[in-house]
């Protein structure tokens, strides 16, 4: 399933990524985490050990002998006579065969032309190197798309490359994840290894069920390792405060991610712990945390010109606005169930949207609120019959809202003079929407991710309904054939990763609640019922 999404521009990737080489400090790292690793296995095996040892020495148990219990009588009695000569007779043949084990290798030879030598590169390997430089190039003309993907208990981020000019769209390289992604932010700011370069970088921050943040270089090719990690790695720790609040990191599922593009060694993340932390790049190091909702906090978004004021939304049915710097002055806004995400308006920044599991869309005035109250929402779209699980806006056109959700359905809101109606209705055979991404720099582009695993990229200039709703003049005069919906196929298996996508919200939700896709099918005239305030 594809759980989230991120562009990144274009110019903003290396043309030639590099590939990945560890140092000496990363290599001491590894060794020093594989022991920690190493060392809690053998405790917890000690312990288990140490229990086994109980149960079998338990009086009202020894008469069972359940040391023996799976034993065939022969073994108990000392075992079969014909079976060891067998065995022996095994090892024996294993050993006259000893020199041919690896059948490739006839023994060490010796070459006095390297040329010679078929394990050195030759001028045709060097060739071939050369091809594979081609192949990796990032033109200054393509776009990024960033996959977060789990296939079969799987999870890694897949960088895509979008070629514009040709309408392709294909896997580049990608990277491992510990666990489930959950949110992946983009950034330009350099950590790690780069920290000290000048200039911008091209990284993405991915949040997981784990409770770490890890900013990847999409630069980089073949990475083994995150160049950050935010958050503890001291397992012993996690366990003692597992689900408890803590100051200095998280202790439960990271599930929304927001970088602050004014101050850009900011990070926002929001959490199952009930907790928002601020995270300082520059250190690695948790800044600030912020405890003001009851509940799981499930969407975190930095104002998009005030620096330092966010929004958080939470399963405790409430929206939180305040300035980072002043915790304690919080304005609440509450909603009629579980919020699933939060975004300012951009174009309109002192308004913002609220999505919920009711599958509604709540649009208020931040300049409303009263001693801390928000006022009722402006208007309210009954936009879904499910969760509605994705949520974007158009970056320059104003009034073109889209929504997704479980319902499999993506739907296109004119919300000009608050005002809504929507434009389109669509099943982008997906299954379950979870993400949906405009492009930045393509005008109309839509990045849409499901839980049947496959991504599709919709141009939306092409269709008639919002051509002729946004379109002006000179567009609606002009009419094209729409085109179809591109995309890159999944492992094809989408009931297996319904399901998949089912468990993972029903752990989020604490297991008290589970969404499910239907099959339900509308085409571009669907209709969408709808409640205005």
């Amino acid at each position: 399933m594809i759980s989230a999404l991120a562009w990144v521009r274009k110019g903003v990737a290396a043309e030639k990524p590099v590939k990945y080489e560890m140092t000496e400090e990363e290599f001491t790292r590894l060794q020093k985490t594989a022991a920690t690793e190493i060392d809690e296995a053998k405790e917890e095996l000690r312990e288990k050990s140490k229990l086994d040892n109980e149960i079998l020495n338990d009086p009202a148990l020894k008469d069972f002998d359940l040391e023996h219990y799976d034993d065939d009588e022969e073994e108990v009695d000392g075992g079969d006579s014909d079976n060891s000569d067998t065995e022996k007779d095994g090892h024996s043949m294993a050993a006259g065969a000893g020199a041919n084990i690896f059948s490739n290798i006839k023994g060490l030879s010796y070459y006095k032309d390297g040329e010679e030598d078929p394990y050195l590169a030759t001028k045709d390997s060097e060739d071939m190197n050369d091809d594979e430089e081609d192949e990796i190039q990032i033109f200054s003309s393509d776009n990024m798309l960033l996959v977060a993907k789990t296939e079969d208990d799987i999870s890694n981020v897949e960088v895509c490359v979008y070629e514009g000019d040709s309408d392709n769209l294909f896997v580049h390289h990608d990277f491992m994840l510990p666990a489930f992604p959950l949110a992946v932010e983009w950034l330009d700011y350099h950590v790690g290894k780069k920290a000290e370069q000048p200039g911008i970088g091209n990284y993405v921050a991915v949040a997981t069920f784990e409770p770490r943040i890890e900013l990847w270089d999409l630069d980089t090719l073949d990475a083994t390792y995150p160049d950050l990690v935010l958050g503890t790695t001291d397992k012993k720790a996690l366990r003692k405060a597992r689900g408890k609040p803590h100051s200095e990191f998280h202790t439960d599922a990271i599930m929304g991610l927001s970088w602050n593009k004014n101050a850009r060694n900011l990070l926002a993340s929001s959490s199952a712990d009930k907790t928002v932390k601020l995270w300082d790049l520059k250190t690695g190091k948790c800044a600030q945390s912020y405890s003001h909702h009851t509940d799981k906090v499930q969407s975190v978004q930095w104002h998009p010109t005030e620096t330092s004021v966010m929004l958080t939304g939470g399963y405790d049915r409430r929206v939180a606005a305040f300035d980072s710097r002043a915790p304690n002055a919080v304005s609440w806004w509450s909603v009629d169930a579980d919020v699933e995400s939060v975004m300012w308006d951009i174009h309109s920044p002192s308004h913002f949207y609220s999505a919920s599991e009711a599958g509604t869309v709540c649009y208020f005035d931040i300049r409303a609120a009263e001693q801390g109250k928000g006022a009722s929402p402006i208007y309210t779209l009954a936009a879904h019959d499910e969760a509605v699980s994705a949520m974007d806006q158009h970056p320059t056109v104003s009034g073109i809202l889209v929504t997704g959700s479980a319902d499999e359905t993506v739907k296109v809101w004119d919300v000009r003079d608050n005002k809504p109606s929507m434009i389109v209705s669509r099943n982008p055979d997906v299954g379950g929407v979870f993400a949906t991404k405009f492009c930045p720099d393509e005008p109309m582009l839509l990045a849409i991710g499901g839980s049947s695993g496959e991504t599709r990229i919709w141009d939306m200039s092409t269709n008639t309904h919002i051509r002729s709703t946004f379109g002006d003049v000179s567009v609606q005069a002009n009419p094209v054939q729409e085109k179809p919906l591109l995309g890159l196929q999944g492992s094809g298996e989408s009931d297996d990763d319904d399901d998949n996508a089912d468990a993972v919200i029903a752990e989020l939700k604490g297991g008290s609640k589970k969404a499910s896709a239907s099959s339900k099918n509308l085409d571009d005239d669907g209709d969408a019922s709808m409640a205005s305030d």
